[in-house]
């Protein structure tokens, strides 16, 4: 009985060691994160505001992290540098750029927007070599370089076709990998001391909602959360998939740095694909197929670099 019971214990170590790898939060919240571009496309089909899908992201994140708060004994107020780290956070990191992704998805299409994404390692990377962060060694960078290939072929072939999202529409497209790079590297250099990764994520989006309720307010009067109504399974998920996402999404800053939480914008891209040909009927070529394939590779020795230099640490 006793051996069993340690060799219990020892799995859920184990299980518990492996699930806070940064690889494998990585495919985590990327996984999660791809799920975000056919939901934000049922919604702008559906005739939802942007603000309000916006909202509900900071929603389900925050109804799910409270109750785990509450019992951990960790729901304080925050005081001091966290005040200033969820508000900056809540800005740039969750606001700006969701707001950009869920006016951009009904436009532009959410496979093509989930493409974005993938661009941000680029941003990342170049800002972390600026402020001097860690960066990749050889193997993640060419895991950076191949994923960005697979990105650069699938927007060609998507840019072609007549499904091309408008010009104006492409450029607010690329404004969300640059606002994304500039929340990455930000969190990193301005992670409050002891902060718990649950902690920041639960306030940052508390905050969120606290920006997006007045300007709700002072554009329409009224806060049109009715509007949901318009697509009830599709805000559930959302709310859901945000509220798993966010607790990994900070672990993720916190254990693996900028440039390797950024580029979970490649596997939400292929997921974001996926998803969208799967629930949504989008197609797309073959040659724009190949450009996924080739941003799994780069995924793929990007898992592998970063598992070698755990190893090595």
């Amino acid at each position: 009985m006793i051996r069993t019971t340690y060799l219990t214990e020892t799995n859920r170590n184990r299980f518990q060691q492996l699930a806070t790898q940064p690889a494998v939060l990585l495919l985590m919240t990327g996984a999660l994160f791809g799920f975000n571009f056919p939901l934000g496309k049922v919604a702008g089909g559906a005739g939802i505001s942007p603000m309000v899908w916006t909202m509900i992201v900071s929603l389900g994140a925050c109804l799910l992290l409270l109750p785990v708060l509450v019992l951990k004994r960790r729901l304080v107020l925050p005081k001091g540098r966290v005040i200033r780290y969820v508000i900056i956070s809540a800005i740039i990191s969750f606001v700006g750029p969701n707001l950009l992704l869920f006016s951009v998805i009904p436009h532009a299409g959410a496979g093509y927007t989930g493409l974005m994404f993938a661009l941000s390692p680029v941003f990342t990377l170049l800002l972390a070599a600026v402020f001097r962060l860690k960066v990749p060694r050889r193997t993640g960078l060419v895991g950076i370089a191949v994923a960005l290939l697979g990105t650069v072929i699938v927007c060609v072939t998507r840019g072609v076709t007549p499904a091309a999202p408008p010009m104006v529409w492409t450029i607010a497209a690329l404004a969300i990998p640059v606002m994304l790079a500039c929340g990455n590297v930000y969190r990193t250099l301005d992670w409050p001391q002891n902060a718990s990764p649950d902690v920041l994520a639960f306030w940052g989006h508390a905050f969120s909602m606290l920006i997006l309720l007045p300007v709700m307010w002072a554009q329409n009067g009224s806060i049109p959360i009715h509007q949901l109504a318009l697509a009830p399974t599709a805000a559930f998920a959302q709310m859901l998939i945000a509220g798993l996402m966010f607790p990994v999404y900070f672990r993720l800053q916190q254990q693996g740095g900028p440039v390797l939480l950024s580029q979970l914008g490649y596997v939400a891209a292929a997921v974001g694909l996926i998803a969208a040909t799967i629930f949504l009927g989008e197609r797309y070529s073959a040659i724009t197929w190949l450009g996924a394939a080739v941003i799994a590779i780069g995924i793929f020795i990007t898992v592998i670099a970063q598992i070698t230099e755990q190893r090595s640490a």
